[in-house]
């Protein structure tokens, strides 16, 4: 069940929702219905009205109460709407219950974060990724799909003739959920080769993680001169870019990774490990955070990054907090913002305001990797040059003299030992570097 794509044609009306939740005493109901109605707007719905119920937590049969399941059947008819939106994931006995009260499609917050992030997967992976969350999503939802087809299937390709069609479905919904976890491994595996080579060269890898419009990808266009999409919409990013970007002679690697958002669902942590894998595997992360919200907003944002970074293991690898849009923010709230959060970099990605001190903060992080080296290679063990090269350590100097190639670097230090025998001793030094002048 999806809603309505985005984008209509012109003088085409989007499609109507009516937005509902379930919230507890204290909630701030603007705030957290403001959010829902972002993502109804990205998936080309148009919010209409609204109804919230203060409770500790929503009915287990019909969400909210019987009493105000009737005010909401008025409110809802009233506003004309073509749908129910709910704040919420829902049981499919919920959402049996709410359809058959309305009459009305009910989309929960998990469903409409799916049809979102079906709209925008543009690579083959990001497409298997939605592909298996829905079918995940679906499956144990299939009853209502079904309720008018309680017929008896049978003839080839089912178990024969007292198989129903809802359990036709739901074993080949199975079926394809493994082949998609199968394909989904192989591009693992193809993933985990490049990462493998790209440790080889000692390459450092720098994740971009933060919440859906943070401005992740406009940091990622500024900083490696890429061209990812910046439209100001939900989860604009599903596939992870990489990018290069170079620093003093040494090059890095940046990758966008997915926006992440308040109670993301569980089916898209599990379903997008593989993208969301990319900050496990990294050397940093930029935790970017959008400096121009407010102080509550701004915890809010950081504590659901933390969160899914948590969940999916990011433990080990050191996090840099970036503060972007800065250019947004008054020289006050810069001053607290600097007060609250010292050791944070203040950034604009679109007017490139602390991009600099960026790029020295990310180099100072991986100084201690590398150590600046001098080496003569005779000139019969060329395959040792070559190796150097491969490695991708920035070589800040090259000479040629009559017993060999002088080359001054920056060499990872693990690699050292493997060219102990060509590092040249201080005694040596000098005089190679007086002859290669």
């Amino acid at each position: 069940m999806t809603l309505r794509q985005p984008d209509p044609a012109p003088g085409a009306e989007p499609e109507r929702g009516f937005v509902v939740a379930v919230l507890a005493q204290g909630v701030d109901a603007e705030r957290e219905l403001g959010e829902l109605q972002e993502l109804a707007r990205t998936a080309g719905v148009e919010p209409v009205g609204e109804l919230v119920q203060r409770a500790a937590r929503p009915q287990p049969r019909t969400y909210v109460g019987k009493g105000k399941l009737v005010e909401l059947k008025e409110a809802f008819a009233r506003s004309g709407a073509e749908s129910l939106l709910v704040d919420d994931e829902l049981s499919p006995v919920q959402q049996r219950e709410l359809e058959n009260a309305l009459q009305t499609r009910v989309i929960d917050r998990t469903q409409l974060i799916l049809d979102i992030f079906a709209q925008h997967a543009v690579t083959a992976e990001g497409k298997l990724q939605v592909e298996l969350a829905q079918l995940e999503y679906n499956l144990p939802r299939m009853r209502g799909l079904w309720q008018h087809l309680e017929r008896l299937g049978g003839g080839l390709g089912t178990r024969g003739p007292g198989e129903s069609q809802l359990e036709t479905d739901r074993r080949l919904a199975r079926r394809r959920i493994s082949v998609l976890r199968g394909r989904l491994r192989g591009l693992e595996r193809q993933r985990a080769t490049r990462r493998k080579s790209r440790r080889r060269s000692e390459t450092p890898v720098i994740a971009l993680a933060g919440y859906t419009n943070a401005g992740k990808s406009t940091l990622l266009n500024a900083l490696t001169g890429a061209d990812v999409s910046v439209r100001d919409r939900l989860f604009e990013t599903l596939d992870p870019t990489t990018r290069g970007f170079e620093v003093e002679g040494r090059k890095y690697l940046l990758t966008d990774t997915v926006g992440f958002i308040r109670r993301l669902p569980h089916q898209l942590v599990e379903g997008f490990a593989a993208t969301l894998e990319e900050t496990l595997v990294a050397d940093l992360v930029l935790h970017v955070v959008d400096g121009s919200a407010s102080d509550v907003e701004l915890d809010e944002m950081r504590a659901a990054v933390e969160d899914v970074l948590a969940e999916i293991g990011v433990t080990d690898v050191p996090i840099e907090l970036v503060l972007n849009k800065v250019d947004l923010v008054d020289p006050l709230r810069r001053r607290r913002l600097a007060n609250r959060y010292p050791d944070a970099l203040q950034i604009s990605a679109a007017t490139g305001e602390g991009l600099d001190e960026l790029r020295n903060r990310v180099a100072d992080e991986f100084c201690e990797r590398f150590e600046s080296v001098r080496m003569l290679l005779p000139y019969d063990e060329g395959a040792r040059l070559a190796e150097l090269y491969a490695l991708g350590a920035p070589i800040e100097e090259r000479v040629d003299q009559p017993d060999g190639v002088f080359i001054r670097a920056h060499l990872p230090r693990r690699e050292l030992p493997r060219f102990a025998h060509y590092l040249l001793a201080e005694a040596r030094e000098e005089p190679a570097r007086r002859s290669a002048k």
